[in-house]
């Protein structure tokens, strides 16, 4: 199968790369030079030259099991595995010869003799290592047969010739709903057992048994693949090299025959994938070797939950309706565009220009939400343009921008390979960003040390092989007054780095943060109360982190979403500063964005008050290159943002919408104020693939194009610009920037792109960070990192190496002030919120796949104490109400909560968590606390009356009536 769009090499050539001294031996009597440490397989092929293999791959360690790549090397005795031999200085290496051939023959007879000889009906039939061996090897016969009136002891009959069962034989598991297992077809090579181990990290595979009766197990002889431990990551499928494991897509669809190289939709980490095809159908998606930001890795959305794209419940043509309370009217493009230009014109005519906006989405290009904050700015002639970053990370564009000078965090993901002490805050990667989770996990069973600041006992804190230093369970809330009490230990200590604060950081700034922490009412001590963290514990992970090395900081929305998360986020800036971690590899402070461009959005000028590239709209030198590149007079007044667009809705003087790729219903917080704006504006334009919560209160519906069906660029948690490629056709017949261009081009905009590349270019001409990007220089180098530009024509994968954006890093006085949000009587626990591996954000995605079989229903943690003194037993239905509102949903006990706080996801509309959440939000940027909502549990019968009510009107408002009506 051959990769047409960039052209690297993809052979598997048997074992990892090395650095070290190069060493120079002869091949089959070609010169050969190497770095020290590479084994003879990998020196051959990179000559091109091939040796069989069976259980070696160069994404896991040598193993030398299935000895078919043995070797003779002059000088030293016997017939070594290539895969396990070191190259040496003059090492004079064959091959091939008669002796070789002979081995390998002989050993392939022994695999073939044990396993089915179905190669024209089997799955993996034009994709198996094992078939294409044989022939490597020359394999003609099987000498081996059985005794005359006996039987061949095998694995792949389930009776003999006598029709008694075959005691060996084991059915096939098809109890994962996207791969099987057929222990029938295993040749034991136990690389699905090690790319679980070294790739994954999970450990649930194991080779049970031994000699014959070795077979691949999923743990304990109970459990097959599902009820594993088994995460779906797909390493084991992807390892396979029979048809052993293998993806049930192929097995329904076939053998893919041609494949494109784009970008995960899923979370930040982006990841990329061969979208592999048969003519335009998708087939599978296999995580790309070459992706800088998951390394051939995937987790189980981005390899098996694509789905969607093709689910019954997508919307594939444009609909209109004059009033909320009607059904849908399925017309052409042309109506509709024509229906939403008309009604938003009309609109500004009568209430002002300022009285439309738009939302933009962080799961379209950078490309698309370029032209929706364009389609705000040049043709609305407004700044009321927002994201969904203003929910979730608004706080860390502040707080680092502040301390340091730019919005994004420091370091590329290969940096964690170089850590010694990782500190987690506020953020759970295994279940968050499990590809990523998965190379700090290798970290962490290598040897570094790790510190998890949570709540909750996540899957992060302990994992196998590796067990977190120390986990500081704080209160929801305190974060503040945790880290500024690290910051107290380490200047009152003094254990910071002097030399890195008076070279890099402004040194009498520096000097009233540290006389600020230095007050013994931000000792360990005397927060202990306010926390509920160990003075002692805290300490400890205070000179940890200090004195450990390398130290990381990784944080997420647990940092963020609170009233105090610029002020958190200043605090871990300064504490980076504070010990001289930063600018080099294996140190920085590092947010894990959630969706898969939200740092693009941001990147792109969704912002009411930033055009692109976070330059303020209030700067005329700024709006000079956009109203030259634009044709337009821009207006110099901040936007509103997304809280403000909905309380201006609904006092009356905001009026329309166009919201592409969000779902603010469900995902934005105190849903019934939520509802209560949209219902209030007269033209509301949603831009999606299904109709949505938001689609609830919308007047026009414009289907929308998955990543699967469009040209662009998303940029991930690193600042890595990787390109997303047209796979298949847009089902819906547009791309989502040619609808934009479209609605633009409806209300006088008369935009003329007729490719992605071309938008790309106009954000390169005025986007600082971006002037150096270009599709030509993507498809060359594969992705490249922000800024990109003169200055750095390679890209810059460490940010702040030899001084800060800013100039001189600034040390910011964090002061704990406590949220207004406060437990009671009434409401005496605090819930908390998060992510769960399998569904992500609003589950508009992951729910209309099989993912669901992991994750049905959004359920709430109570510790076993909370849950007794109010008799609530697991799986019991509970109420769960706040000051803004209630739901129910069904429990499990758990001590991964503390007592007083519970916990739950938010994936799923039947719950609608954010019912509960308030509208309390940080003092900078607005960012909603979701993560501190004080509440009450106690026992119910089912839904409530709100969900109900709720559910009623959505199908009401889902209506649609038939094209001839």
């Amino acid at each position: 199968m051959k990769d047409f769009i960039i052209p690297f090499d993809d052979r598997d050539l048997g074992t990892p790369a090395r650095e070290g001294a190069p060493v120079t031996l002869s091949i089959d009597g070609f010169e050969v030079t190497v770095p020290e440490g590479t084994s003879v397989m990998r020196a051959a092929a990179l000559a091109g030259l091939t040796i069989p293999k069976l259980c070696a791959s160069d994404n896991l360690e040598a193993f030398g099991s299935c000895r078919l790549c043995v070797v003779e090397i002059e000088g030293r005795r016997g017939t070594p595995a290539s895969c396990t031999t070191p190259v040496a200085p003059g090492m004079v290496v064959h091959t091939q010869n008669d002796k070789l051939r002979k081995l390998r023959r002989g050993v392939m007879e022994l695999y073939i003799s044990d396993h089915p000889l179905d190669c024209l009906t089997c799955a993996a039939n034009g994709d198996c290592e094992l078939q294409d061996m044989a022939g490597a090897v020359g394999l003609r016969d099987v000498r081996y047969a059985a005794p005359e009136g006996g039987a061949l002891a095998n694995h792949f009959t389930a009776r003999n010739t006598s029709g008694e069962a075959n005691r060996a034989w084991l059915p096939k598991d098809d109890s994962n709903p996207y791969f099987s297992y057929d222990p029938a077809k295993c040749i034991v090579c136990s690389r699905c057992v090690r790319a679980c181990e070294e790739v994954q990290g999970t450990f649930a595979l194991t080779i049970e048994g031994r000699g014959f009766d070795s077979r691949v197990s999923f743990g304990a002889k109970t459990d097959n693949a599902l009820a594993s431990d088994c995460v779906s990551c797909g390493a084991c499928v992807q390892a396979c090299p029979t048809a052993t494991l293998q993806e049930k897509s192929v097995i329904e669809l076939g053998t893919p025959s041609r494949s494109v190289i784009t970008t995960c939709a899923y979370c930040g980490v982006g990841c990329s994938f061969k979208a592999e095809l048969n003519g335009d159908t998708l087939v599978r998606m296999v995580p790309w070797k070459h992706g800088k930001a998951n390394r051939g890795h995937s987790c189980v959305k981005g390899r098996f939950a694509y789905g969607y794209a093709q689910h019954s419940d997508r919307i594939l043509n444009p609909m209109i309706r004059d009033r909320i309370d009607e059904p849908w009217r399925e017309v052409s493009w042309e109506d509709a565009l024509g229906f939403a230009a008309s009604r938003l014109r009309a609109l500004q005519e009568k209430h002002g220009r300022k009285s439309i906006g738009v939302i933009t989405s962080s799961r379209c290009t950078n490309e698309e939400t370029y032209l929706v904050q364009k389609l705000a700015r040049a043709v609305f002639g407004n700044n009321n343009t927002d994201t969904c970053a203003r929910v979730c990370h608004s706080p860390t564009g502040y707080g680092l921008g502040q301390t340091f000078g730019t919005s994004a965090g420091t370091q590329d993901f290969d940096s964690v390979e170089e850590c010694d002490v990782a500190v987690v805050i506020g953020a759970n990667p295994h279940a968050g960003h499990p590809v990523f989770a998965s190379r700090l996990k290798k970290r962490l069973r290598q040897g570094a040390k790790l510190i998890v600041i949570d709540p909750r006992r996540t899957e992060t804190v302990e994992g196998p092989h590796y067990k977190a230093a120390h986990h500081l369970a704080l209160r929801p809330g305190t974060n503040v007054a945790v880290i500024t009490a690290l910051a107290h230990v380490i200047v009152t200590e003094g254990l910071m780095n002097e030399d890195f604060i008076r070279t890099r950081c402004d040194w009498d700034e520096f000097l009233h943060y540290a006389d600020f922490v230095a007050d013994p009412r931000h000792s360990p001590e005397a927060t202990e109360l306010l926390t509920g963290v160990p003075a002692a514990e805290l300490r400890a992970a205070a000179r940890l982190y200090a004195t450990g090395g390398n130290g990381a900081i990784y944080y997420g929305l647990g940092v963020t979403e609170h009233s105090q998360g610029s002020t958190t986020v200043m605090a871990i800036a300064n504490l980076a500063m504070l010990t001289g971690n930063m600018g080099r590899r294996g140190v920085g402070v590092n947010p894990l964005r959630g969706q898969n461009n939200v740092q693009g959005s941001c990147d792109m000028g969704s912002f009411p008050h930033e055009l692109p590239g976070y330059r303020h709209v209030k700067l005329p030198e700024v709006r000079a290159v956009f109203e030259q590149a634009w044709g337009v007079e821009l207006d110099p007044e901040p936007g509103l943002r997304i809280p403000n667009m909905l309380d201006a809705a609904v006092t009356g003087s905001f009026k329309g919408l166009y919201c592409q790729g969000e779902d603010i219903l469900q995902s934005d917080p105190d849903t019934k104020h939520v509802a209560a704006g949209l219902a209030a504006m007269e033209c509301v334009i949603v831009h999606d693939l299904f109709l949505n919560e938001t689609a609830n209160y919308a007047h026009v519906f414009l289907p929308g194009s998955t990543f699967l069906e469009k040209d662009g660029t998303f940029t991930n948690a690193e600042r890595r610009i990787n390109r997303v490629r047209k796979v298949m056709a847009p089902r819906n017949g547009y791309a989502d920037w040619e609808i934009t261009q479209m609605l633009a081009n409806a209300m006088g905009g008369d935009w003329r792109y007729t490719h992605p590349a071309q938008i790309m270019d106009e954000i390169a001409l005025t986007t600082p960070s971006f002037a150096g990007v270009d599709y030509a220089m993507l498809e060359e180098k594969g992705s490249v990192q922000w800024p990109c530009n003169a200055a750095h024509p390679e890209g810059t994968p460490l940010m702040h190496v030899d001084g800060f954006v800013r100039g001189k890093g600034r040390f910011i006085v964090t002061e704990y002030v406590a949220t207004d949000e406060r437990t009671g009587p009434r409401f005496p626990l605090l819930l908390t919120t998060g992510r769960i591996l399998s569904q992500y954000n609003v589950g508009a995605q992951t729910r209309r796949t099989e993912n669901v079989v992991w994750h049905d229903q959004d359920v709430l943690e109570v510790h076993p104490h909370d849950a007794e003194v109010r008799g609530i037993k697991e799986g019991d239905w509970v109420k769960l109400a706040s000051r803004s509102g209630e739901t129910t949903l069904r429990t499990t006990l758990t001590d991964r909560v503390s007592p007083g706080v519970v916990y739950t996801t938010f994936h799923h509309p039947d719950t609608q968590a954010n019912v509960i959440t308030t509208d309390y939000s940080d003092w900078a940027t607005n960012c909603p606390e979701y993560k501190v909502t004080a509440v009450q549990v106690s026992q119910s019968n089912g839904p409530s009356d709100w969900q109900e009510a709720y559910s009623a009107h959505a199908a009401r408002a889902r209506r649609i009536l038939p094209a001839a009506e």
